[in-house]
Parts: structure tokens; C-alpha cells; sequence
């Protein structure tokens, strides 16, 4: 391909749940994200609707359970169509009713939240893969021609995914042999049925909250049909009326299709730089709702090592154990959905095997089996030596307690991160596996904990595991040693050799260390994935920060500061070009890096202006537009009392002070790594009443707002957010040159002295460094004491 492409890391390829969570997953390991989908708009037909144990503890381990609301529930499942207890050790035993627009609707919001970048209407038409690249060829909603360039490329495109035939992977299987004809119908009133054998055929009708039907029927002994349009409703009518006896043919379809017993695997799920998840990787019967599950899986164990190896930082092997790992997992599956589908759709002839399965799943071992293996529970992969029962096995979910207080082994995972989890209780201990993690800060969270019951104990039979950003255990330490050689082994084959940091072979727990164990251990580790650790420049060094309105004032100081400590700094202005200019000159005289970037705030397409400019200018100097740092600094006053403020005037207050800020973050979201950070300033007026400044006031009470709510959303990021409030500060303005006024404003302060842009631009540059990871939601009072009274 040839012509001019937008870059990123990866291209996923379907906006289906798999490519969504798989977005989701890249954006929470730090890697850029592109989706495209040839749909215009998400799905309306509600398919697969059945989420299974483990697929919940993985949406709880991201957050993302609460904002599904109430789900209901069956702990009653089947294998075959015959009953089967799925209740096994997890706080999510059993199916869980969801229909797929909602999944696709909660990982949609959430991917694109973390910063994933979705296209629709995008059809994917060609692949091109190079020795660094992998290149995308699609056609855009307006027929034009669209053009990509990642390190890799994945299919979650579906059964008849595009990447798998570009990409040329082969895909082998058994043809379809019987099918079951579906659909969702409104308006009719049918008895309820749990896969009955009738003498014609099967039978299952089950009606939803909403009074909608879903019916499926599958005659005896009829072979599938090829299928290459849409099925029509009166063949569903007519089946379901010589299997039943019922007609259905006065109800509204909803949705009409089709599903066969085809069984299909792709040889290899990884070809260089081109992968396979989910139905594009396998296609088989979606029985129980299991390729829904087996897909959603495939993604997150894939997302966390495509991160790492786009970021150059994932050992040999990482990216092929996802082949290794999850192919096997999806062999078996298919295998045991085969033997569901001879006995759901067979005849007379699978009787006996039926009434034998029946008989040996009263035996509880046979049912925990067949039960864990329909939920995805007793997936082990295998990890390297050792003999604990852990290894290899996702981490059960555990009550916890910590320093800082109640938690779960699930709820610890929803940084992204890989969790180093101690379980003694012995803080020292906690800190010296904390010492010898302490090389690949930012990628594993040492936390200290213990169970909050002997049941949880014995769970795990283990002092210390190592659990990846999937979940599963890769290293279990006995309680009675402090022999970190396994762990460190175990941290270079997942996560790469040392980033950099104390030498775990020699690192020793020191006070700091402990106390900051003791302090919290549930604080997640500061992202430092994206620092540059060759020249140590500064607390900064390697960060990239935008500071608005820093062509003067406090702006301008803050700019300044975080460049010294080492950050490239887009330097925003609003028409004052020879101020901005001269700000960075003033940077690169001094050895570090910034660039202008002109956007007026507080107009139309004043946010998209902004962007376009800082993107352009980090991808000049980074080849990314990963953002870290955000300042929030530009402002307009009123000076004008209440009575004489006008509309217009109150307009321009709150379009440049509090709503620009409000849609800077949510596009800066979509650029910020993990452990980002963002300030921004506020005014100590919030707290001391200046009636000619009314308007402003309320303007900046909006801005801190900001902190206060976003704090809560950013958290499972890593993501600060404070305000700080400057007080009387020297911004330019006439009356500091007038020694009496000066005077007069100095004796409002504790100091006894007015503001100088540098004493707020300290304040900035500590919130934005990894000193402040602990603060969050904050006001910062920078006023020098004005608010004591």
C-alpha cells in the first residue's frame, strides 16, 4: 500500500464484545487502539445472552459489574440440553442473562473511555504486513479510502472475519450437519420449554421481562441447509408447528437465524504480526452460551501481551504463548460443544447416551467437572515449573483485608496490571517481595493483604502469588520463606528482564519501604512505563504535558517547571504567538523540549483545534500522541460586579473557565496512558468572597468539581486529578506596579508577601509527579495562606 496512512499500535478489527474487550484491555496496558467496524451502528439483535463465572469475575476484576445493574440468574445450566448444577466456589455460580447490545454497549463505553478509538462504518479491504508494520486498507462511511499503519492487526471480525481470509490463515473443521433455526418473537403466548424432546424434533421457548419469545426448533434428522440470505419467518413457523403443534405465525419477528453444529479452528491464532480472537479464531455451535465466553476470554488473555510487545517491552515468547494458551482452551471447548450438539440435536439413537450422561452427572465430581468446564473456572494454562495447585489457575476470588481496608483478590486487578499478593500479613515480608518486584514498577502492584477468613486461607495454600493482568497465577510462594529466586524468574519470563530499579537480587525492605506498606498497600504502583530511564533529567523525564494558557503567568511558570524536570511541553496560546514562542525558546535554551500549539478556548471546535495542533506536534517529537500530563490553566476574568455582568459576558466566563476544561479532559482522556495526570486551576475566591468577581467565582467552582467527580471515574486508571487554588499572584496586571497596593494585597497573606507564578508552578509540577500518586480528588490551597482569616 502506498499514500498516507494514520498510525497507531493496533488495529482490532470488529466492534463486536470480543474486539471491544479487547480494546479495553490494550487501552488499560497502555497501548494504542483503533477499532474498525463495517457496521454503522452497534447491534440491535440480542444473540448470545448468556455470560457464564468466569466472564463475570472478569468484568469485576475491571470494574465494569456495576454499571450492568441487576442481571438475572440461573445457576441451573444443561449440557446437551440435560440439566446441569453449575454452582461451583465463585461469587458468580450459574448463567447470567445478558443480551448482547448490552454487552456491546458497557464495553463500548468503557473501551472508548480508556481512550480506544472506534470507526464504523469502516469495511476492511486489504492487509499488508512488513517487517515493521502491519498496514489496513479499508473504505470509510462516504466510500473514500481509508488507510492504517499498526504494529499488528487483529481479526475479532467473526466467523467470516476478513483479517482471517486476507491474512490467509488456514482454518479447518467439520461442514455443518444439522442446524437449529432461532428466533425473537413479540406477540404470542406459548408454554415454556427447557430443551423438550418431542417426537419430531426439539423444542425451547423461553419468554424475556419484556413479553418477547425467544423460540428455537430443530427437527430430527433434518441436515442443515446451505444458507446465503436471510431465513424467513414462516420456515420457523412451519418447523415449530409439525414439532409442537403450535402456531406462532400471528407474532412479530424480531429476529430470524439460523445456527449449524460447523466446527471450525484456525490452525495458528498468531501469523507474525496478524492474530485471531474469538469467532474469527474458532466457529462452533454457540451452545450455552459458550463462544460468547470462549471469545470474550481469548481477549483478555491476548490484550495484556500485545500492550507489552507493541511497547517493545515483552520478553521472547509472550506474544506466542497466546496462540499456546488459548488454542488449547478453545480445542476443548469445541470438543465438548460437539459432543453437547450429538446429543441436543440427535435422535432415538442418543437416548441411551443421554439417560447414561444423565445418571453419571448425580455424581458431584462428574458435575463439578462438566461444571467448570462450561464456565471457564478450571482453565490452567501452563505457566513453567512448580507444583502448587495455583499455578497456571486463575486466582480465586478472595475476601481481603488490607491497611487499607476491606478489598477482594478481584477488585485488586482493575488497574490492568500484573498483582504481586502477599497474603501473610507480615508487612516486612510484604515489603521485601515489594523490593524485589520493585524493576517492573508500573507493570506488577505489590500489595499486602490477608484473607479475610481461614475458608480464604485455604483457598490458596499459598504466603505470595504473582497473578498476570488476566487473572491467572503464574508464581505461588510457601508462607515459611523469603526466597524471592522463583519470583524473580517468574517476572522476567511474563514481564520482561529488569525496566530498571533496585537489583531484586540484592534489595533489601528499607524503612521507606515498610511504612509505605503499612501506610496503604492497596495503592496501585505509579504507571512509569512510558519514562525514559536513559537521561535522567528530572521527576518528569520522558512525560509529555500540554499546560493551557501558558504563553504568560502562572502558565507560563508552570510550563517552565515541568520542562526543567524533564517533560516535552505543548505550550497552548490563545493569539499571543511571540509570547508562546518565546516560552519555548526559553525551554530549549535551558536543555529541554517544547513546542507551541494555538487554539482559542471557549468557541466552536475550540477542543478539536487544540488537538489537532498537540498531536501533530507530540508525533513529530515522540512518534505517539500518548499525553501524560494536563494542566488546565487558561482562564478568563470578569472584574465586572454583579450587576453589571451582561449574558454575553457570563457566556464567555463559562465557556473558557469551566467548559472548555470539562472537554479538554475527555478528549485528553482519550491520549493518557495509565498513571496519568491532570490539574487544574482553580482560585482561592471558591473560598474567600470577592463581590466584584462573582461570576468567575462560580465559574471556578465548576472547574473543582471536576477534580472531585473525575477523581472517582479515573481511579482503576491511575489517573490524578486535583485543582489548585492560587491566591494573589503576580500575573501582569498594572496594579503590582503600584507599591501600595502591593503592600496592601501582601497583608492578606500568611507570609506577609503576594503570589509569584513560580510558587503555584512547584505546586503543579509536585501534582504531576510520581510523589502525588496518592492524591487525588484534592483542593490544593496555593493561596499563601489568603483563606486562614
Amino acid at each position: 500500500m502506498t499514500g498516507h496512512f494514520t498510525e497507531t499500535q493496533v488495529i482490532v478489527v470488529g466492534a463486536g464484545p470480543v474486539g471491544l474487550m479487547l480494546a479495553g484491555e490494550l487501552r488499560l496496558g497502555g497501548a494504542q487502539v483503533t477499532v474498525l467496524e463495517q457496521r454503522t451502528e452497534p447491534t440491535t439483535e440480542s444473540r448470545a445472552s448468556t455470560l457464564h463465572a468466569r466472564t463475570m469475575e472478569i468484568l469485576d476484576s475491571r470494574g465494569l459489574l456495576e454499571r450492568l445493574g441487576t442481571v438475572p440468574n440461573d445457576v441451573m445450566g444443561h449440557f446437551g440440553g440435560i440439566p446441569l448444577d453449575l454452582t461451583l466456589p465463585t461469587p458468580y455460580p450459574g448463567q447470567w442473562k445478558v443480551p448482547q447490545i448490552r454487552t456491546e454497549e458497557l464495553l463500548q463505553e468503557w473501551a472508548t473511555e480508556l481512550g480506544a478509538v472506534v470507526l464504523r462504518g469502516h469495511e476492511l479491504r486489504a492487509v499488508t504486513v512488513t517487517g515493521d508494520h502491519a498496514e489496513a486498507e479499508a473504505t470509510g462511511p462516504g466510500g473514500e479510502t481509508v488507510r492504517l499503519r499498526a504494529k499488528c492487526i487483529v481479526g475479532c471480525d467473526g466467523e467470516n472475519s476478513a483479517v482471517r481470509r486476507l491474512g490467509g490463515f488456514a482454518f479447518p473443521g467439520t461442514p455443518a450437519g444439522r442446524e437449529l433455526l432461532r428466533a425473537d418473537v413479540d406477540g404470542i403466548d406459548i408454554p415454556g420449554r427447557r430443551f423438550q424432546r418431542l417426537p419430531g424434533g426439539l423444542a425451547i421457548a423461553a419468554r424475556r421481562p419484556d413479553g418477547v419469545t425467544r423460540v428455537m426448533v430443530h427437527e430430527f434428522g433434518r441436515k442443515a441447509e446451505p444458507r446465503t440470505g436471510d431465513i424467513p419467518f414462516e420456515e420457523i413457523v412451519d418447523a415449530w408447528k409439525r414439532v409442537t403443534g403450535e402456531d406462532i405465525s400471528h407474532g412479530t419477528p424480531l429476529w430470524v437465524n439460523a445456527f449449524t453444529d460447523a466446527s471450525f479452528q484456525a490452525a495458528a491464532y498468531r501469523d507474525y504480526r496478524l492474530l485471531l480472537a474469538g469467532d474469527a479464531a474458532h466457529q462452533q455451535m454457540p451452545i450455552g452460551g459458550q463462544a460468547l465466553n470462549l471469545g470474550l476470554q481469548d481477549a483478555v488473555n491476548l490484550g495484556w501481551k500485545l500492550a507489552l510487545q507493541v511497547s517493545g517491552r515483552a520478553p521472547d515468547g509472550l506474544l506466542d504463548s497466546y496462540h499456546t494458551e488459548r488454542h488449547a482452551v478453545g480445542r476443548r471447548t469445541l470438543s465438548n460443544i460437539a459432543a453437547q450438539a450429538m446429543l441436543l440435536l440427535g435422535g432415538e439413537e442418543v437416548e441411551a447416551s443421554r439417560d447414561v450422561l444423565a445418571e453419571l452427572i448425580g455424581h458431584e465430581r462428574v458435575r463439578a467437572h462438566l461444571a467448570g468446564m462450561i464456565s471457564g473456572l478450571d482453565v490452567r494454562y501452563d505457566v513453567g515449573e512448580g507444583g502448587h495447585p495455583l499455578l497456571g489457575a486463575r486466582l480465586p476470588h478472595l475476601p481481603l483485608l488490607t491497611a487499607g481496608g476491606p478489598t477482594t483478590s478481584t477488585a485488586l486487578l482493575r488497574s490492568g496490571t500484573a498483582l504481586l499478593l502477599d497474603l501473610t500479613g507480615d508487612v516486612a515480608r510484604a515489603a521485601r517481595l515489594a523490593a524485589a518486584a520493585a524493576p517492573w514498577t508500573g507493570v506488577v502492584t505489590p500489595v499486602a493483604a490477608r484473607p479475610a477468613d481461614d475458608a480464604g486461607a485455604a483457598d490458596t495454600g499459598a504466603g505470595a502469588v504473582l497473578v498476570r493482568p488476566d487473572g491467572h497465577v503464574v508464581w505461588a510462594g510457601p508462607q515459611d520463606t523469603d526466597d524471592t529466586t522463583g519470583l524473580v524468574t517468574a517476572l522476567a519470563r511474563w514481564f520482561g528482564e529488569r525496566a530498571g530499579g533496585t537489583d531484586a537480587t540484592t534489595a533489601a525492605a528499607t524503612p521507606a519501604m515498610t511504612a509505605a506498606m503499612t501506610a496503604d498497600v492497596t495503592r496501585k504502583a505509579p504507571d512509569t512505563r512510558h519514562r525514559n530511564r536513559s537521561t535522567p533529567m528530572g521527576t518528569l523525564n520522558g512525560k509529555t504535558a500540554l499546560v493551557t494558557g501558558s504563553s504568560r503567568g502562572m502558565g507560563r511558570a508552570a510550563a517552565l517547571r515541568l520542562a526543567r524536570e524533564g517533560a516535552l511541553v505543548a505550550v497552548h496560546y490563545n493569539s499571543d504567538k511571540d509570547a508562546a514562542d518565546e516560552v519555548v525558546a526559553t525551554i530549549e535554551k535551558d536543555g529541554g523540549r517544547a513546542f507551541a500549539v494555538r487554539a482559542e478556548l471557549g468557541v466552536p471546535g475550540d477542543v478539536h483545534e487544540l488537538f489537532l495542533g498537540l498531536e501533530k506536534g507530540l508525533k513529530e517529537r515522540t512518534g505517539g500522541t500518548d499525553l501524560n500530563i494536563l494542566v488546565n490553566n487558561a482562564g478568563v476574568m470578569g472584574g465586572i460586579s454583579a450587576e453589571d455582568t451582561t449574558p454575553e459576558v457570563f457566556d464567555r466566563l463559562v465557556a473558557v473557565n469551566a467548559k472548555a476544561p470539562f472537554f479538554i479532559i475527555q478528549r485528553a482522556l482519550k491520549n493518557m496512558p495509565n498513571g496519568g495526570r491532570i490539574v487544574n486551576i482553580s482560585s482561592g475566591l471558591t473560598r474567600f468572597a470577592n463581590p466584584e468577581e462573582i461570576a468567575y467565582a462560580m465559574t471556578k467552582g465548576a472547574v473543582e468539581q471536576l477534580a472531585l467527580h473525575y477523581a472517582k471515574l479515573l481511579g482503576p486508571r491511575n489517573i490524578t486529578i486535583n485543582s489548585v487554588a492560587p491566591g494573589i499572584t503576580r500575573n501582569g496586571n498594572p496594579a503590582f506596579g503600584i507599591p501600595e497596593v502591593v503592600e496592601q494585597m501582601a497583608g492578606l497573606s500568611a507570609f506577609n508577601r503576594v503570589g509569584e507564578p513560580e510558587d503555584v508552578a512547584d505546586v503543579v509540577a509536585f501534582l504531576a509527579s510520581d510523589d502525588a500518586r496518592w492524591i487525588t480528588g484534592s483542593f490544593v490551597d496555593a493561596t499563601g495562606g489568603t483563606l486562614l482569616g
